[in-house]
């Protein structure tokens, strides 16, 4: 199948083709080429389009329809894996293990088999935005031992999750409902999470249409940005802290 998309300018400050443009098969490819600079980066999110792409093809730039994303107050755990965690002495912390986390994710074998989309070049762009201020991880520890952990983009009061990973099991869980929690403390209500799949929906993910998500990126990302690493305003927290503030479990 021949795909007619368009191709991104040279200049990263060039504006996105409209993502309700975006393609039905393969759902939600956009656009190609460019580069992932902070600049082009962060005006893709802030449009609701991210990069996907695998090891020797182009960059390509996608916005799917429908999109998956968490309420802040609505990530799940199950009543046995809470049970579970009270016997854990896990910790949590933010942006102490950025690079770590991510290169973890890239490692993580894939269910669906093949390699990693997380490529050296996609490594080295989230961690210039995580330079600036505009990426950040949660790590969960035993010990000094990091189990779990989670990566993604921050822009105004909208966090736009990119790829997590499990060392133990449950690791990747506690790193998305402490995010969870984080967040709806400070007032973000959403997390992107781009692509619905079954254990994403088991923790209470829920799509919507792409319009009232674009709609969604535009209200949040216009909100005051709070940039700069996050370890410093979350410290490191214990699993009893998690559990204390995570909405009742439905199961």
């Amino acid at each position: 199948m021949k795909l007619h998309l368009p191709l991104l300018d040279a200049d990263p400050a060039s504006p996105f083709p409209d993502p309700r443009s975006a393609l039905r098969e393969p759902d939600g490819l956009l656009a190609f080429g460019g580069d992932l600079c902070p600049q082009r980066l962060r005006n893709a999110y802030r449009h609701g389009i991210f990069p996907w792409y695998s090891p020797g093809q182009p960059i390509l730039w996608w916005s799917p329809d429908p999109r998956t994303v968490f309420a802040s107050d609505g990530v799940h755990l199950s009543r046995r894996f809470r049970r579970q965690l009270r016997a854990r002495r896990w910790t949590i912390t933010a942006d102490t293990a950025f690079a770590t986390v991510v290169t973890a994710c890239a490692d993580m074998p894939r269910k669906e088999g093949g390699g990693t989309w997380i490529t050296p070049e996609m490594h080295a762009a989230y961690l210039a935005l995580h330079d600036l201020g505009h990426a950040h991880a949660i790590e969960v520890w035993d010990d000094e031992t990091l189990v779990g952990g989670l990566y993604g983009v921050a822009l105004g009061h909208m966090f736009f999750a990119e790829s997590m990973f499990s060392a133990r099991s449950g690791g990747s869980k506690v790193a998305l409902a402490a995010l969870a929690v984080i967040l709806h403390a400070w007032g973000w209500p959403w997390i992107d999470a781009q692509v619905e799949s079954p254990h994403l929906l088991r923790m209470g993910a829920r799509t919507l249409p792409r319009e009232d998500f674009l709609a969604i990126c535009a209200q949040q990302t216009a909100q005051p940005e709070i940039t700069g690493p996050w370890h410093e305003r979350i410290g490191r927290r214990s699993l009893e802290w998690l559990l204390a503030n995570l909405p009742p479990a439905s199961h």
